[in-house]
C-alpha cells in the first residue's frame, strides 16, 4: 500500500506544527501549510513537506490541494487547524474583523474540505479532522466573534459527519482547552488593543490576563497532547466523533452541560478574576 497522505493547515506553530511531526512519525507523507513558511522550516528535519497556504485565498488553497493530488493522486487526511482568536467587545470590534474571523476559522475550513472531498469520495475513504475548541461549547465575555466561529465549526462538523458517512469518509472534532502556544498572548493583545481603554476596560484586563496565562500556565496543556488526539482521529479504525482534550476540558464541558446558564456565568467569571490578582 502507498503511504497515506495528510495535509495539515495552520502548521507554523503549536498544534499544527506538532501534528505534522507526529503524523510523519506514524508513516504519513505529510504536507504542512501556513502563511509563515519560514516558521515551518524545522519540520523538514522530520520529513514533512512545507508549503505556503493562506486559507482566506482561493488560489492558494486550490494550488496546495492540486499540487498534492498531482504528486500522489490522493489525500487521505485533512487536518483543518488554521485559526485564530480575535477578542473584544461586540460593540467595539469592527464588522470587518468579525468577517475575517469567520473567513479564517469557518469559511477557510469549509473551502479546504470542499477541495479535498472529490478525491476522498473517489477513493471511498478519508478523514476530515476539524480543530474546534471547548470554546465551541462554552463562551467567554468579550469573545463573541471567536466563540461564534467555533460554535459554527461544531455544527458544520456534525452535519458533515452524517453526509459523508455513506462515502466512507470519517469526520472528527478536536476540542482543546487552554494550550501552551502563542495563541493566548496574541488573543489577549488584540483584546486590549480593541477594548482595553473604553467602557469595557475592566473586563478586558481580566480576560486578557486569563488568555495570556495559557502560554505557560500549569493549567494549560502542551500542544503535543492535542496532536496525539489528532493522530488517534487520523489512524484509529473507529475514531471518536469528538475529542475534548487538555487540562480541564472535560470538567469545564461537564459543568457547562449541567449548570444553568446564570450559575455557569458566575463560575466562569470567578475563575477569570483569579488570573487578574
Amino acid at each position: 500500500m502507498p503511504q497515506p497522505v495528510a495535509l495539515v493547515t495552520g502548521a507554523s506553530t503549536g498544534i499544527g506544527f506538532e501534528t505534522a511531526k507526529k503524523l510523519s512519525g506514524r508513516g504519513f507523507t505529510v504536507y504542512a501549510g501556513a502563511r509563515r513558511v519560514e516558521k515551518m522550516e524545522p519540520l523538514k528535519a522530520f520529513g514533512v513537506r512545507v508549503l505556503a497556504l493562506d486559507v482566506t485565498d482561493e488560489e492558494s488553497m486550490a494550488a496546495a490541494v492540486e499540487g498534492i493530488l498531482a504528486a500522489h493522486g490522493r489525500i487521505d487526511v485533512l487536518v483543518n487547524n488554521a485559526g485564530y482568536g480575535s477578542y473584544g467587545s461586540l460593540e467595539e470590534v469592527e464588522l470587518a474583523e468579525g468577517r475575517r474571523q469567520f473567513d479564517v476559522n469557518v469559511f477557510g475550513l469549509a473551502r479546504m474540505t470542499q477541495l479535498v472531498l472529490p478525491a476522498m469520495r473517489a477513493a471511498a475513504q478519508g478523514r476530515i479532522i476539524n480543530v474546534s475548541s471547548i470554546g465551541g461549547k462554552m463562551y467567554e465575555p468579550l469573545g463573541a466573534w471567536y466563540h461564534a466561529t467555533k460554535f459554527a465549526v461544531e455544527g458544520l462538523s456534525d452535519s458533515l459527519r452524517l453526509e459523508l458517512k455513506p462515502h466512507g469518509i470519517k469526520v472528527a472534532i478536536i476540542e482543546p482547552a487552554g494550550t501552551q502556544t502563542e495563541w493566548g498572548a496574541i488573543s489577549g493583545e488584540s483584546l486590549l488593543a480593541t477594548s482595553g481603554h473604553g467602557p469595557y476596560m475592566d473586563q478586558a484586563r481580566i480576560v486578557a490576563a486569563a488568555l495570556a496565562s495559557t502560554d505557560g500556565s500549569a493549567m494549560s496543556t502542551h500542544p503535543e497532547v492535542i496532536a496525539d488526539a489528532i493522530v488517534h482521529a487520523a489512524t484509529s479504525a473507529r475514531p471518536k466523533t469528538r475529542y475534548p482534550v487538555g487540562k480541564g476540558a472535560r470538567a469545564i464541558l461537564t459543568l457547562r452541560r449541567l449548570l444553568p446558564d446564570t450559575v455557569f456565568d458566575v463560575v466562569l467569571w470567578s475563575i477569570y478574576k483569579r488570573f487578574s490578582r
